[in-house]
């Protein structure tokens, strides 16, 4: 559940500053590597960003298993609602 403090524009801003692309191309169900052109340094970059901005902490187990915004998306919901 979204409150506030915590939207996925928040999260559309962060991809789209770290990539350099419109937010209007990054949706849920949209891939990192195939549909936004993350390469392995981008991702690096953006979990730290993701960390920094959610307060979250992702192990590199977690981040390799993202591959849509939307499990990005889920898995900041689901680590932050604790």
């Amino acid at each position: 559940m979204e409150d506030k403090f915590m939207k996925f524009e928040h999260l559309q801003n962060l991809i789209s500053e770290s990539l350099g692309i419109d937010t209007e191309k990054i949706t849920k169900e949209a891939d990192l590597v195939a549909d936004l052109g993350a390469d392995s340094l981008d991702a690096a970059e953006l979990v730290m960003s993701i960390e920094d901005m959610f307060k979250v902490e992702v192990s590199d187990e977690d981040a390799q298993r993202f591959k849509t915004v939307g499990e990005i998306w889920q898995f900041i919901v689901e680590n932050t609602s604790k």
